[in-house]
């Protein structure tokens, strides 16, 4: 059950946290280390208050140490999300953070629409739709809102900007999987 009960993620929840609270000036809470945060790693923060998102930023290669990655990641999606206003003070005890860590991107060999979709596998594989540079990504937690596989690959390239109904001979898709890890919700005083 992802969740802070495992070593590795309450470090990535930690450090999260505290790189917004560092640029928000705020006290920042105690974090933790592991040997882990040296090693390359890929990670997506997502935020969210009262259960609505609130930014989401992330890496899909691990093209940097996995402690810089959560931090810059966290940094992001609390300021840098084009979505949504920059995080205010106020808002930093309401967010919930989540640290989603990614394994590589594997690409997938299919002949046509129809072919990918039955190998993507729904609440398992986040997806990564390419079409040239045109690029889009759901993680896998994205199936909650889209189990229907037709509707979350219509929903994916919209992202990329493309019509629901677009397929062509470039398109490129990639699947991987993640462990995530999040905060139980704030406390209501």
């Amino acid at each position: 059950m992802p969740s802070t009960d495992n070593p590795l993620g309450r470090v990535l929840l930690s450090q999260a946290r505290k790189a917004i609270a560092d640029e928000l000036g705020l006290p920042a809470p105690a974090t933790f280390d592991d040997p882990q945060l040296a090693q390359r790693g890929a990670t997506f923060v997502t935020l969210t208050i009262d259960g609505e998102l609130r930014g989401c930023i992330g890496s899909l290669n691990a093209h940097r140490a996995l402690g810089v990655d959560v931090v810059e990641n966290a940094r992001a999606a609390a300021f840098s999300d084009p979505r949504f206003p920059p995080l205010s003070a106020d808002e930093f005890g309401k967010v919930r953070v989540e640290v989603s860590l990614l394994s590589a991107p594997e690409f997938l060999e299919f002949r046509d629409e129809a072919d990918a979709l039955a190998q993507i596998r729904p609440g398992i594989d986040g997806v990564i739709f390419f079409n040239g540079c045109q690029k889009a990504t759901f993680l896998p937690q994205v199936w909650d809102q889209l189990p229907d596989k037709a509707s979350f690959m219509a929903a994916l390239k919209q992202k990329a900007r493309l019509p629901v109904d677009f397929w062509g001979p470039n398109v490129m898709i990639a699947v991987y999987q993640v462990q995530k890890w999040y905060e139980p919700p704030p406390s209501r005083e």
